[in-house]
């Protein structure tokens, strides 16, 4: 498999550190906020990536953090803790707030069929973890303490700045300096920073009462579910530009190794082509979404398109959406209810449809090319239903299998409108067969264009007619 890597700005084969074996990190949920789909887009692609390997046959085991702690509301060593300013405006305790995230995390991840990651660590956890490590790195010279804070000196890490190097050329130094003079250099970034009387959310440290930067926790969480090394560590293109150069830079002047090998970024997405906020009003929560629509609409949605390209939510993409969900409903059910004939010519299309799907999956993890080169099978699938029934059956559970992979469930039981719809089509070309048995030749031909107004084609044989959905 080949993979964009953030790191090297190229495309690159895979290389697991061991062999079969996946040490995957995601940078998780800062959960002082429900889920919007941006986030789940994000999840999403993640899931896809983890189901597609454990499938191809790896043992990927998936740490994604929950941050409680620590994430300022700048991203970076300025403003307020996003936590403590979201419980105040709720007038809640903060770890009351987690809490209450953290379970609506869950509900908003389980109907769109994101699997849970195997370890889901949360930086307040690991408090003695995140405190051992800045030691480490004070006594290797890599940091410093000014007025109980602790900073990570970007100079003495020289290689600083790798996945965006672009960013610290245009930045002003100045600015950051004025912002924070606490710096000996405008890029250096907060490992531990010293908690005033009134913050809520303090540890006791060698430093005095604080807390971790943001940016610490997932280094330390990483390397102690995963090791020093990781294969692969993923996020959301926002960061590249700050969070994950600071990881890079904490974890390997700790250790002296690589910290991660193959870097992932999702890209944004946008809603009626602009970016989400809440002063827009085009801020949508999952949960709000999953209100009005299927989730394996919304699923379908999120996945069809590449994960580093941005993609616009809107009305016309749903509407497409459905269409593309309701003909992989309907080739499912079709199989399923087909007579079946004597042919085998499907037989060949079951094997090349899966080689096309790994192609293009192996290939960036290009979900779009997966799901086209499965409608292309489709296509073949809707001319041949009078193949045998045991070559219709395995061509409905590839469908269903590589759309699973994608993480769309496609039963043939997921509502009951569709699965009622194959029994009602079967009623009707029976009242037909039964009216033109009696020579009421105008009542059965208007059964038969109804349902070509409906999109289903009925072709009679000599063993008896069957039906399709058109391609």
């Amino acid at each position: 498999m080949r993979l964009y890597n953030s790191l090297t700005r190229q495309i690159e084969e895979l290389k697991p550190i061991e062999k079969n074996k996946i040490r995957f990190y995601s940078c998780g949920q800062t959960i002082y906020l429900d889920m919007h789909i941006g986030n789940a887009r994000t999840y999403s692609f993640w899931d896809v990536l983890v189901r597609y390997l454990r499938w191809r046959g790896y043992d990927v085991f998936w740490v994604q953090n929950f941050t409680d702690v620590g994430h300022l509301t700048d991203d970076a060593d300025e403003g307020e803790d996003k936590i403590i300013k979201s419980a105040r405006d709720k007038n809640i305790e903060p770890m009351v707030l987690v809490e209450t995230n953290i379970r609506s995390f869950y509900d908003d991840i389980d109907p769109l069929n994101i699997q849970r990651a195997d370890i889901y660590p949360r930086a307040s956890g690991h408090i003695v973890e995140q405190i051992d490590h800045v030691k480490d790195l004070l006594d290797k010279g890599y940091a410093y303490e000014v007025n109980g804070s602790i900073y990570f000196d970007t100079t003495k890490f020289p290689t600083y700045g790798q996945l965006s190097p672009t960013r610290y050329e245009e930045e002003s130094a100045e600015a950051r300096i004025a912002v924070n003079p606490d710096k000996k250099n405008p890029r250096d970034f907060a490992l531990w920073i010293r908690a005033p009387p009134e913050h809520l959310m303090k540890w006791t440290s060698p430093w005095g009462l604080g807390y971790p930067g943001w940016h610490l926790e997932c280094s330390v969480m990483s390397q102690k579910y995963l090791g020093d090394t990781l294969d692969i560590h993923s996020g959301g293109i926002d960061h590249l530009n700050l969070h994950h150069d600071n990881e890079i830079a904490q974890s390997e002047a700790r250790t002296g190794k690589k910290f991660c090998n193959m870097w992932l970024h999702a890209a944004f997405l946008t809603v009626d082509g602009e970016r989400m906020g809440k002063s827009k009003g085009n801020y949508i929560l999952v949960r709000e979404l999953l209100q009005k629509n299927d989730p394996m609409l919304v699923r379908l949605f999120l996945v069809n398109g590449h994960y580093r390209k941005a993609v616009d939510f809107n009305q016309d993409v749903l509407k497409q959406t459905q269409i593309l969900l309701d003909r992989l409903r309907t080739a499912v059910a079709s199989l399923e209810h087909a007579p079946g004939g004597k042919k085998t010519g499907l037989k060949a299309a079951i094997t090349e449809v899966e080689e096309a799907f790994i192609k293009a999956m192996d290939e960036d993890l290009n979900t779009v090319g997966a799901i086209q080169a499965i409608m292309q099978f489709i296509k073949k699938v809707n001319n041949s239903l009078d193949n045998k029934k045991t070559i219709l059956k395995q061509a409905q559970e590839k469908i269903i299998t590589l759309m699973g992979v994608l993480g769309v469930r496609l039963d043939t039981t997921t509502t009951t409108g569709e699965s009622s719809l194959p029994a009602l089509v079967e009623l009707l070309i029976e009242l037909r067969a039964d009216l033109r048995v009696v020579k009421q030749y105008e009542l059965a031909d208007k059964i038969r264009s109804s349902l070509t107004d409906l999109n289903i084609q009925l072709e009679d044989k000599p063993e008896g007619t069957i039906w399709k959905f058109k391609s």
